[in-house]
């Protein structure tokens, strides 16, 4: 028998190469494309999709060692756990489903390496850039607050601003070269200029409050450095405060707010928000431990307002429509009770902790110190856009560190 001629093979393609490639396209997009309603979801299921390829469950093991993973599974859990006792049809707006925003986090973490960090944080700039110059033309030109265009009111748009003001002052200490500090220090004020102009007066407290946090931190045993910062910083403020006529305009509305609310005249921003939050920790307390069931807190406000109290709120669901609480704490223990409670603590405990065991401990103090904040006046974790650029921040600044102290990538 003649032996067969042998038929050569073509090469194998290298699968790594391109799935490398693909995860440095999705990383770079994803950063844009969380500021567009109908895009953010789409690019979340694609990076997910992106995740499995590059074998990211392999070494889901070894990243919810992370608390803040821990944290972010133990909330969704909950959540997940309150639609047994829920009644979903009634489930409104769903808008709890937000909560599970925070998973991607999983994926854009462990899809970080050192060759693929930089298109991560290109794709975060370029995305910030491009929504801060189209919200600067919507209020200096348009004289419109938020960005209509794009979906961001102007309370996420004045998040955003607040976490750029952290960032930069943040990095600014960090960094040595004089003209660098000089140039993140002119740009955190450039943004705090910009935030005076919203109408939003949560964030903008919370971003004034985080700011002195980090700046204390940062100093606190250079007491001569401290103090003239932080002169400096209330000087800067107070020039703020009175040069600002939106800020002016919403003080005012705020002192009106205050004395329509002690004549019973509840359909105001202020109003509206007293008036819900006494409703929900009235709900709470009729279910203490487990809460109404996900989904179930919308209409438990619509069914209690004509009775609660003599009916003192029965006419605010026609002034405005209710989805949620206006308070992080209040929303989720309607939902699922202290179980709930204690899980989203247990998420923002877990994530400073995450930030500080990577040696970034004021950074982690400075921004949850902001979210815990922010959550105080509305449901900041609700948030369409806001919570999952600060993951992705988070994600961004662990990569980070980890090249810098040359631990290699983050995940192997």
């Amino acid at each position: 028998m003649s032996e067969k001629a042998a038929v050569p093979c073509s090469p194998a393609p290298d699968v790594r190469a391109w799935q490398d490639v693909a995860a440095k396209f999705v990383l770079l997009f994803f950063g844009i494309a969380l500021w567009s309603k109908w895009l953010s979801l789409g690019t979340g299921i694609l990076l997910t999709f992106v995740w499995i390829l590059d074998h990211g469950p392999r070494r889901l093991s070894q990243i919810s060692r992370e608390p803040l993973v821990l944290g972010i599974l133990l909330l969704c859990a909950v959540v997940a756990l309150g639609l047994l006792w829920g009644d979903y049809p009634e489930a409104g707006r769903l808008k709890w489903r937000r909560y599970f925003g925070f998973l991607v986090f999983i994926p854009f973490l462990s899809l970080l390496n050192k060759d693929r960090l930089p298109w991560a944080i290109a794709g975060l700039l370029a995305g910030y850039i491009l929504v801060l110059l189209s919200g600067i033309y919507q209020w200096a030109v348009a004289g419109v607050q938020g960005i209509p265009p794009l979906n961001i009111s102007y309370l996420v748009f004045s998040s955003m601003l607040g976490i750029g003001i952290i960032l930069l002052l943040y990095l600014a200490t960090t960094i040595d070269q004089i003209k660098w500090k000089c140039t993140l220090g002119l740009g955190s004020l450039f943004l705090l200029l910009i935030q005076f102009g919203q109408y939003g007066r949560g964030p903008l407290l919370a971003t004034l409050l985080a700011v002195f946090l980090l700046i204390f931190l940062t100093y606190k045993t250079e007491k001569k450095a401290l103090l003239g910062i932080i002169a400096s910083l209330a000087i800067v403020v107070a020039a703020f405060v009175y040069g600002s006529n939106g800020f002016q305009t919403r003080l005012e509305q705020l002192q009106a707010e205050m004395k329509l609310s002690q004549q019973g005249k509840y359909d105001t921003s202020l109003g509206y928000r007293l008036a819900i939050w006494d409703v929900g920790l009235q709900g709470i307390l009729e279910h203490p431990f487990f809460g109404h069931g996900t989904g179930m807190p919308e209409s438990y406000f619509e069914k209690t307002v004509p009775t609660y109290k003599g009916g003192i709120y029965k006419d605010l669901p026609e002034y405005i429509g209710t989805s949620h609480y206006h308070n992080d704490w209040i929303e989720i223990g309607m939902h699922t009770g202290a179980l709930g409670i204690l899980a989203y603590g247990f998420f923002l405990w877990g994530w400073f902790q995450t930030l500080r065991s990577h040696r970034l401990p004021v950074l982690g103090a400075a921004l949850v110190f902001f979210i815990f904040l922010s959550g105080l006046t509305d449901t900041f974790a609700l948030y369409s856009k806001i919570p999952t650029f600060l993951v992705v921040i988070t994600a961004i600044a662990i990569a980070w560190q980890k090249e810098r102290e040359g631990g290699g990538e983050f995940m192997t």
